[in-house]
């Protein structure tokens, strides 16, 4: 069979846009990268899709490459006039380029926060889908790390309290012990004269019983 001709016009539907623009930009930085390869040619492809974001390819640095145009175009001015031209067009293409540089990032802020995802292809989604997936794996990373530090440092509190409380114990339990001992002491000492003191009475009654004996009976008193 015959393949059938492309016509090249726009492409209406906006998926086939997206697929073939895909494709081809692909396509085209391959075939750069080959003719560089090749051929030993510094190349540098820069291309912006339809919603602005920004896709390039370069054999060396990019930014090397941009002066060494610049510079060969600057050679080609004839007249301080095209020279000021040149640098204005040039200052209007670079605030052009920050410009849609940074409605590119905001879209991409955007489109992590989950908005703006319908002109978006299946390798776009998925792509964003990894760095999601990666950025909440960071922070479920550094959560973890967090949580285990604290819970660290409520366990090395948890071991100063009960050390304290231990030694408070401790303190508590002695307290105690010596207010028993100085209590026996006490009354050790009453108990003591008391057996002296009873000793005494007994010892005297009895001499009296012997002595009031010897009387009665008229016997000699007893020395």
């Amino acid at each position: 069979m015959v393949r059938q001709k492309i016509q090249i016009k726009k492409i209406d539907n906006l998926t086939a846009r997206q697929v073939t623009f895909s494709k081809r930009r692909r396509g085209l930085f391959k075939k750069a990268q080959e003719l560089s390869t090749l051929c030993d040619a510094d190349i540098g492809l820069i291309v912006f899709s339809a919603t602005g974001k920004l896709f390039d390819y370069s054999s060396s640095s990019m930014m090397q490459l941009i002066d060494k145009h610049k510079v060969h175009s600057e050679r080609d001015m004839d007249s301080p006039d095209q020279l000021q031209s040149f640098n204005l067009q040039s200052e209007k293409k670079n605030y052009g380029m920050l410009s849609r540089e940074f409605a590119e990032k905001n879209r991409e802020l955007r489109q992590l926060n989950g908005e703006e995802l319908q002109g978006l292809g299946l390798e776009e989604l998925m792509k964003l889908e990894k760095i999601v997936e990666g950025g909440i794996s960071r922070v479920m990373k550094i959560k973890g790390e967090k949580f285990m530090r604290e819970i660290s440092s409520l366990k090395k509190k948890e071991a100063q309290l009960q050390e304290e409380n231990s030694q408070l114990k401790q303190q508590s339990q002695q307290a105690r012990l010596n207010e028993v001992e100085g209590h026996n002491t006490i009354e050790g000492g009453h108990s003591a004269d008391s057996i002296t003191t009873n000793r005494s009475l007994v010892n005297g009654h009895l001499d009296y019983i012997d002595s009031d004996t010897s009387l009665k009976l008229g016997l000699p008193f007893p020395y």
